[in-house]
């Protein structure tokens, strides 16, 4: 007897739900839907300017989350007036997954093919895995994103090669696995009338302690040195020297990227 009576009172809740109810639900959820569709590309600008610092803005974005472009500026951050952009737009593509999202970048001023991106969330932590790919990137981007760079005005290519490459935050570590080459061709800056000054390969390798390596391939200045990450700190040390017969076309500048010790310039960083 009380089990009909539960019955014929779950019957009588659901008839009250008139039909304006199930519209108005209906209503909700193709909303919700459209929204998630249809979310605009600003929102990937605010995401990707936060989590740079300011120093990487997409301007004038157009599209979807899923399905945008913006032009890229590279900023020295918050209240710097230096902004150099990217000379054509860069295209992305995103589909949402439970955990994440997989998609690809495209540039095609600087990039042969799209670049496959998955990035991952978890409690505690976040990761980021980089296809493998190859990228080159005029050198004089570098100056947008203000000091040093913007005193040092460097000119040449970047090309940067990625392979196995992924980086993940947990527990305040950065954590890191594969590796990246990024080779800078035939440099030149404006504080040396020397050009080019020479060309340089550094070498991101990941493992439990992530070590980074800078050797000169050619050239008149010589670069060198190593550092490795401990927590999300960048420790690295290094020199540069000049050859003998280019000391005085190149003094000004190993004044500026170390501290100077005779004829070398001693760089630190952490």
């Amino acid at each position: 007897m009380a089990t009909r009576v539960a019955s014929r009172a779950a019957v009588s809740r659901t008839a009250g739900i008139g039909p304006w109810s199930w519209a108005l639900a209906g209503a909700l959820l193709g909303i919700c839907t459209a929204v998630l569709l249809f979310a605009p590309a600003r929102w990937v600008a605010q995401a990707v300017r936060d989590a740079s610092r300011g120093h990487v803005i997409l301007n004038e974005p157009l599209g979807t989350v899923w399905n945008g472009s913006a032009q890229v500026l590279l900023t020295g951050g918050a209240g710097s007036n230096d902004a150099i952009a990217l000379p054509q737009r860069v295209r992305w593509t995103l589909r949402p997954g439970i955990t994440g999202v997989a998609g690809t970048v495209q540039a095609e001023c600087c990039m042969a093919l799209p670049l496959p991106l998955a990035a991952r969330w978890r409690f505690g932590g976040a990761s980021l895995q980089v296809g493998d790919g190859a990228m080159r990137w005029p050198a004089a981007l570098l100056a947008g994103l203000g000091t040093p760079w913007n005193t040092l005005q460097l000119d040449g290519d970047l090309q940067l090669t990625t392979r196995g490459l992924s980086v993940e935050w947990a527990e305040r570590r950065l954590l890191v696995s594969g590796q990246a080459d990024l080779v800078a061709q035939n440099l030149s800056s404006r504080l040396s009338t020397l050009r080019p000054m020479g060309t340089y390969r550094i070498n991101l390798q990941g493992g439990a302690t992530p070590t980074l390596r800078l050797d000169t391939i050619e050239g008149s200045l010589r670069l060198s040195g190593s550092g490795q990450w401990v927590g999300q700190r960048l420790h690295f040390a290094g020199e540069a020297t000049a050859a003998p017969e280019r000391e005085a076309a190149l003094s000004n500048l190993l004044n500026i990227i170390g501290r100077r010790n005779g004829p070398r310039s001693i760089i630190t960083i952490g």
